[in-house]
């Protein structure tokens, strides 16, 4: 199993904190966010690691080097034009090659154990791609997702507006007492996605969205499995929720 970690990204909601670094270099108890993700995946046994980077690149790569003072084999790619999530892991085709792979955004921090998790739950059937999800958000921020009684799934609307949601209620597919499930940003996916999103259109924000191929996936007939987040997941989004992580 590889990972390819998405930290192409400025990060223009952190302000004046990203003009000299990428936001998943911030620092989060004295160590940048991008750090506490390579550990918990070198932790779960996963150590050949691609990270996608952009905005202030060399200041990922001087970081982190060759990865072997973690413990680690990291390679990097360069994401020239940032239009949209799902163009950027294409720019790892290369590195994924014919093997399964993690995908996770840069600023995304969860246990370690959650790693461990998704690779138990990926052994458990042939599936296409797996998907983290975590309740009680505000899933108008995100991608909204639905799944059958073996919690694999069924349908994805991302950033759905209020009156989705209120809509989504009415048809009966959002149900009194049930969560509202919230995409957790981080996958397992077989090389087979770039089948995909080799053929994604922009979508009417004007990018090219990776939830339309795992849409895409599903339309296709393919399994994708859901998995909740237990314990810890953090969206470092913003230099608010950023200071809450330093205590």
């Amino acid at each position: 199993m590889k990972a390819v970690i998405l930290a192409a990204g400025k990060g223009t909601r952190m302000r004046e904190l990203t003009q000299e670094v990428p936001k998943p270099m911030l620092p989060v108890q004295g160590r940048p966010i991008l750090e506490h993700i390579a550990e918990g995946l070198i932790e779960n046994g996963i150590r050949d690691l691609c990270i996608v980077t952009g905005w202030r690149a060399d200041v990922v790569e001087s970081h982190f080097g060759d990865g072997s003072r973690l413990g680690a084999r990291i390679t990097y790619r360069r994401q020239v034009v940032q239009d949209g999530t799902g163009k950027a892991p294409e720019v790892a085709r290369d590195f994924v090659g014919s093997e399964d792979f993690l995908l996770t955004y840069g600023d995304i921090l969860v246990k370690a154990d959650t790693y461990r998790r998704m690779l138990e739950r990926w052994k458990t059937g042939p599936f296409a791609g797996l998907l983290t999800v975590t309740a009680g958000e505000d899933v108008t921020k995100g991608g909204l997702n639905f799944f059958n009684d073996q919690f694999e799934l069924t349908r994805l609307v991302e950033k759905p507006s209020a009156e989705q949601v209120e809509q989504l209620r009415a048809d009966g597919w959002l149900k009194p007492g049930q969560p509202a499930w919230y995409n957790a940003g981080i996958y397992l996916f077989k090389p087979s996605l770039f089948d995909f999103t080799s053929r994604l259109v922009k979508s009417p924000r004007g990018e090219y969205e990776l939830t339309d191929a795992i849409s895409a996936i599903i339309d296709a007939g393919h399994r994708i499995a859901g998995l909740q987040i237990e314990g810890r997941w953090v969206d470092v989004r913003d230099p608010e929720v950023l200071a809450s992580l330093q205590s």
